[in-house]
């Protein structure tokens, strides 16, 4: 029934009429490291507060020279024949608009944020970017001037919501001391098809360091150990053909059961497997110990994804000790014990310093889902544990972030009861389910080496679900 209602979607004869029923109709995703085809247009707000420069500098670092920008005032407005009056607009298509917001410090300086996007907004192309830069409200002094930073959240979502054709919305807060070299790597995710699926999120870069940047941004972790762990199948396996792409030495992890699946993973990818029960209490000392027989005792790890995780889905007043406990043993305590033996500095094949740790909660874990309660609970606690990490680990340039994916399509989502999946892939803001490629594209920009700046965020993966909070 799905395959009929995408080809009914994507039909020009039957579109027309699937729309009048009510079905979101989808566009087709600008994915992989491709910019967009328009131009990208750069503004840059004068407000009460000091603009960070952050942004115009990371773009120049990117080799992008931002487009003027057009503003809605009422002097640049025209009459048409018909007497209507026609607000200011762009000959033609864009690819992205960039705001640089970080200036905006009072009620009244949030028109300066309409008047740019109105115009941008209805000449923005298919899979087109809007990316607002903020200053992060908690450094913001005054009151005023934290709410309207804070506002710049609303706008972001509900620009989001109202974009069509592929288009995203995200906002990116900095602090006066994010550099344009740190907060590149962040734009560049979002300008690129990398971020296909992320929209109407908002996060962090405050850090001054990018950490290392890659000589050939092609190939980033050329040279670095990755390991991912569930790597056998679905969002994992995904993961680990993106860091391959990217030019990863990689170690994938699976259970003993799914050694088959695991060893054509790394044998296509020219990666290393490692069947592993990942709760067993040595696991960490395995994977350090692998690392250093295949790659030599002075090898260390950049990055560790712990994508592993597994369902055990009842109502909670259904729910036993054992269900309960497994799910979280998986998902949750074996990412702890994991990282306490890798952190050891002293242990061979562990993480490096300035190393990357990549946890991956879930949609459920911020919005709850019925008959998840153990679930859930697990991946709030992924994103718990990425937060009280991150600073303990940042005196050693060592970054830990989560990613939430919302509705991806993989053979686990193909068994959910057709309506509830129907709900689930349609009612986001691209109208349609995401790809393991695309979570897996934001796991590597998390684990980028010029990345060190994002620490301690969780961004969700879901098109900007409309299903949950």
């Amino acid at each position: 029934m799905t395959k009929v209602l995408d080809v009914l979607t994507g039909n020009p004869l039957t579109k027309a009429v699937t729309k009048q029923l009510g079905v979101p109709q989808a566009t087709e995703l600008r994915r992989g490291r491709v910019l967009p085809s328009g131009d990208v247009v750069l503004a840059v707000l004068e407000g009460a507060g000091e603009s960070s420069g952050a942004t115009r500098e990371a773009l120049t670092t990117l080799g992008i020279t931002g487009a003027e920008a057009i503003r809605d005032e009422p002097a640049a407005r025209t009459t048409g024949e018909d007497g209507r009056v026609v607000p200011p607009a762009y000959e033609g298509k864009i690819g992205a608009l960039v705001l640089d917001a970080t200036s905006v410090a009072t009620i009244g300086d949030l028109e300066g944020v309409r008047a740019v996007l109105r115009p941008a907004l209805r000449a923005l192309g298919s899979s087109g970017r809007v990316i607002i830069v903020g200053t992060a409200p908690e450094l913001t002094e005054q009151p005023e001037g934290a709410a309207v930073q804070q506002a710049l959240e609303g706008i972001t979502r509900s620009v989001g919501k109202e974009l069509r054709k592929g288009g995203t919305a995200n906002l990116v807060y900095v602090s006066p001391a994010t550099t344009g070299a740190a907060l590149a790597s962040s734009l560049s995710f979002l300008l690129e098809g990398r971020s296909a699926y992320v929209s109407g999120q908002p996060w962090r870069v405050l850090g001054a360091q990018p950490g290392e940047v890659p000589a050939d941004p092609t190939a980033p972790f050329a040279g670095k150990v990755v390991v991912v762990t569930g790597a056998a199948r679905g969002i994992g396996a995904g993961i680990a053909e993106v860091f391959a792409r990217d030019g990863a030495s990689l170690v994938v992890v699976d259970i003993p059961a799914a050694g088959e699946a695991l060893t054509k993973v790394a044998n296509n990818l020219g990666g290393t497997a490692l069947q592993l029960d990942i709760t067993s209490p040595d696991a960490g000392q395995k994977i350090a110990a692998h690392v250093a027989a295949r790659h030599g005792n002075d090898a260390k790890i950049h990055a560790i994804v712990h994508n592993a995780g597994i369902t055990r889905d009842k109502l909670l007043v259904n729910t036993d000790e054992d269900r309960w406990g497994s799910v979280l043993e998986v998902n949750l305590a074996a990412e702890l014990r994991i990282n306490e033996v890798l952190l050891d500095s002293s242990i061979d094949g562990g993480l490096a310093e300035g190393g990357r740790i990549v946890g991956v909660a879930s949609t459920s874990g911020i919005a709850g889902n019925r008959g998840q309660s153990n679930y859930a609970a697990s991946k709030a606690g992924v994103i718990g544990l990425v937060r009280a990490e991150a600073p303990l680990l940042a005196d050693r340039g060592t970054t830990v972030n989560a990613v939430a994916p919302g509705f991806i399509e993989t053979e686990m989502t193909d068994k959910i009861p057709f309506a509830t999946r129907e709900f689930a892939r349609r009612f986001n803001s691209l109208s349609q389910g995401g790809k393991p490629v695309d979570v897996a594209e934001t796991i590597a920009y998390l684990a980028a080496p010029d990345s060190g700046a994002v620490t301690g965020q969780v961004i969700r993966v879901c098109g900007q679900s409309q299903i949950g909070a």
